[in-house]
């Protein structure tokens, strides 16, 4: 017997939950030869704040954690992303095998950061020589809220940009690739389930051009990636509204998002905290 397939409407992930857009917009999504494939919510001003205050929220319990643990936890995310392996390729759009491969990659991409969670610190932090009795200890510590305007490669690209700002301990505020925001969105059902705390990632999908903006203006974002920024006057606008507060941005560049990452992107969003203390006698 015939029956007609349930349409699935895609929202936003926004403090661990799926709430739809506050203005009950929508946008159509289409294949790269036209055809329709869903409506992705049309994110608007008061979702990008909403979403700020949900990683404001959960960022003391996650730049808290141990590294070890945030980790584990993206360890975790990877293996839940290699569960639904079948379904994040038929949503990634381009040949069955290309997209098989783009989430193969995208896995291996998360076990690699989870991997550097507690090495990075050795790698950033060092024992500073000091002339007198001192000890002069530096350790980095996380920037705080960063907003990410992600690429328009819909996963493999996402997770590059994503995985090294939470591993590092600061949560983050994600423009999804306005073209292609399926499989996004299928990533935060992935990170729903999986043991990431609620707020750490924080997904918005619509118009880059009208979320990037007020989120490089907010007050209580610490940093700025727009690697997925295409129009250079938006790019513009943005790092001019960043420096209000000093935000830490990294501009956009083009990059080859299957190559080894190096730890550039980790140390980008880190401060550097150094300590003295008296020397006993």
């Amino acid at each position: 017997m015939s029956r007609l397939s349930v349409r699935k409407t895609y929202k936003l992930y926004i403090g661990g939950a799926f709430p739809r857009s506050e203005s009950g917009r929508s946008y159509p999504v289409t294949s790269a030869k036209g055809d329709f494939l869903a409506n992705a919510s049309l994110a608007s001003r008061k979702d990008a704040r909403d979403a700020v205050v949900a990683a404001r929220k959960a960022f003391p319990g996650w730049s808290g954690a141990t590294a070890y643990n945030r980790g584990q936890i993206l360890y975790r995310v990877a293996e839940m992303l290699e569960g639904r392996r079948a379904q994040f390729a038929d949503e990634h759009g381009g040949g069955r095998r290309a997209a098989l491969e783009s989430v193969d990659a995208a896995v291996d991409r998360l076990v690699w950061y989870a991997g550097w969670s507690d090495k990075i610190a050795s790698v950033r932090g060092a024992a500073n020589p000091v002339a007198g009795p001192y000890f002069n200890l530096s350790a980095p510590e996380p920037t705080g809220v960063v907003a990410v305007v992600a690429p328009a490669d819909p996963l493999l690209g996402l997770v590059s940009v994503v995985a090294p700002v939470i591993v590092t301990g600061n949560t983050c505020v994600v423009v999804a690739s306005e073209p292609s925001p399926l499989a996004a969105i299928t990533l935060a059902e992935v990170l729903a389930t999986s043991d990431l705390p609620g707020g750490v990632v924080n997904l918005l999908t619509g118009r880059q051009a009208e979320l990037a903006p007020w989120l490089a203006a907010h007050m209580d974002v610490n940093g700025l990636d727009l690697t997925g920024v295409t129009d250079a006057d938006l790019a513009l606008r943005c790092e001019q509204e960043a420096a209000e507060n000093l935000k830490r941005v990294l501009r956009p560049v083009q990059e080859d998002w299957t190559a080894d990452p190096g730890v550039g992107r980790m140390t980008r969003f880190l401060e550097t905290k150094t300590v003295w203390h008296p020397k006993g006698v």
